[in-house]
């Protein structure tokens, strides 16, 4: 993902306004470098945290557990009429018939109460397939503005430090001025201070660079269990 993402950084339009909007970006601001890139990390934060409950909050071992009911109630049901087999029934006719007229109704209900369980499950788990394709597109959105504020800052890094440092510390030396030394250090502190802030950019960008694979795992885990309910449902019953 990094790479394509780096990519589109290149394309014209975008590389004109990372260099447009590099230029502007004063370090000398404290206020902007303290909240430089900050709406996007508290995007990804947040994103981050709406994943992980959603993986928390489904159990998808309940799922499987009512996929096991369902098979059980009806092989157990199966299995009780092939013991008895067809010539039981002859044994004592109106008792026979009312017992397995007893059991299918029992076992219909069950059935029954499963299967609406299960379809409740699918219901739930499609919503959420739906809703993971929705959070892969906004992760890549907050990756992609996240890697052009990274861009943008290391330009400008590398813009400061060939110019207004470069004429600071030939200013230092040629002047032996401790007043310009300490505009000198002043500005190599001020330079350092966003290059801090640049990493911090960088390790949230490589949580949403983790996220992308993990929501696509989470969304194939549901798929799955999606089809496995259908099938069940078409087929067992």
């Amino acid at each position: 993902q990094e790479t394509v993402v780096e990519e589109t950084v290149e394309v014209e339009e975008e590389r004109k306004v990372v260099d447009e909007f590099s230029k502007k970006i004063d370090i000398a601001n404290s206020s902007l470098v303290l909240q430089y890139g900050s709406a996007a990390q508290k995007n990804i934060a947040s994103f981050s945290e709406n994943a992980l409950a959603s993986v928390k909050t489904k159990d998808l071992g309940a799922i499987g557990d009512d996929l096991a009911k369902l098979v059980t109630e009806l092989k157990d049901f199966d299995a009780e009429e092939e013991k008895k087999g067809f010539l039981g029934i002859f044994k004592k006719p109106v008792d026979a018939l009312d017992q397995l007229k007893t059991k299918y109704t029992s076992a219909e209900k069950n059935v029954d109460k499963i299967v609406a369980a299960l379809e409740a499950h699918q219901i739930t788990l499609m919503k959420d397939v739906a809703m993971l394709d929705q959070m892969y597109a906004l992760n890549e959105k907050y990756y992609k503005e996240l890697t052009m504020y990274i861009v943008a800052g290391k330009k400008r890094l590398a813009d400061v430090r060939a110019n207004e440092l470069e004429e600071l510390r030939k200013r230092a030396e040629a002047s032996n001025s401790p007043d310009a030394a300490q505009d000198y250090n002043d500005f190599v502190n001020l330079i350092n201070r966003f290059e801090k802030k640049i990493h911090d950019l960088e390790l949230t960008k490589a949580i949403s660079l983790q996220m992308a694979p993990q929501i696509r795992l989470i969304q194939s885990n549901d798929t799955i269990m999606a089809e496995k309910i259908q099938s069940t449902l078409v087929n067992t019953i």
